[in-house]
């Protein structure tokens, strides 16, 4: 199944309207005028909502006007969507990991991966550039700049 161009374009162009609706109506509720010398909480999400959805509306305009050829030919091939998946799909399960098991064993996973697959590099090499990087990260941010950052139950043995 393949999607032509203007219907992604019409699709996004929505969601990214709703969105900024939701922006508007949110606030709204919070007060989008001036008090006595500042701005009410919702003065510049408002304005930041309105351009939204300004925008997505210039966007579907745009694309319901198009009447050039390619604007329904389809949005991408087969072939050029399992590049994007190839992205995509490591780095929705670095997020689950972050969640799961924590920042720093997630991206030794996540480095480590990438390596052993698209870079093609030796095992070893790839154990200790992953490793390595999660050790140096965890030292920066944790104990040089007192950072923390989401651990999961290996890292939360290592407090300091």
């Amino acid at each position: 199944m393949q999607f032509s161009r203007r219907l992604i374009e019409l699709t996004v162009s929505s969601a990214t309207f709703i969105i900024g609706l939701a922006i508007i109506t949110d606030s709204v509720h919070l007060g989008i005028g001036w008090t006595n010398n500042s701005p009410e909480p919702g003065y510049f999400p408002f304005r930041v909502g309105v351009i939204l959805a300004i925008a997505s509306l210039g966007i579907a305009i745009q694309s319901r006007l198009d009447r050039s050829p390619h604007i329904d030919y389809p949005f991408v091939t087969w072939a050029r969507f399992k590049l994007v998946l190839a992205v995509f799909v490591p780095t929705a399960l670095y997020v689950v990991g972050v969640a799961t098991v924590g920042m720093y064993v997630s991206s030794a996973f996540f480095i480590a991966a990438f390596m052993l697959v698209s870079g093609r590099f030796n095992f070893l090499t790839t154990i200790a550039v992953s490793v390595g990087t999660a050790l140096v990260l965890f030292f920066l941010f944790e104990i040089e700049f007192l950072v923390p950052l989401p651990k999961g139950p290996l890292e939360s043995l290592f407090n300091f």
